[in-house]
């Protein structure tokens, strides 16, 4: 079997996104995406509420900024169609690591899963609008 750069006929059926479903996955991403923004643009701007409960969590303030700037780039990795994956691979990271900051401090179930819902959001509305990845997947239709 011959291997070729580029698209093939068995793409053909890959390429194609139904409209609602392309729709879907776009509504399904921007709702964390605009989460993320926000967030990642409040660690830049530092108000005291995020510098109270980042140094809360165990974080020192001079870690804030830090923090904005990889979140924003990851996020916009994440919105580039191109780099959508690799967006969607770090910002899970960053999320793994909000995750265990509050379980370390003991957090409520809320500040514990909201981060694993925004991780969910992320990942399904890059599968409902990104046919590639969607073959990749093990699903079968019932």
């Amino acid at each position: 079997m011959e291997y070729t750069i580029g698209h093939t006929h068995s793409d053909a059926r890959t390429d194609a996104v139904p409209n609602a479903m392309l729709w879907s996955g776009r509504v399904m991403s921007a709702l964390p995406s605009l989460f993320l923004l926000m967030d990642g643009i409040m660690k830049l701007v530092k108000p005291a509420v995020v510098v109270e409960t980042t140094v809360q969590l165990g974080y020192p303030e001079s870690v804030i900024t830090g923090l904005g700037i990889v979140l924003l780039i990851c996020t916009a990795l994440y919105l580039i169609p191109q780099t959508a994956v690799l967006g969607a691979i770090l910002l899970t990271g960053y999320l793994g690591g909000a995750v265990a900051t509050h379980v370390r401090v003991g957090a409520d179930l809320f500040p514990v899963f909201f981060p694993v819902i925004v991780g969910i959001l992320l990942w399904g509305g890059l599968v409902l609008r990104n046919p590639r990845l969607r073959a990749l997947l093990p699903l079968q239709a019932v």
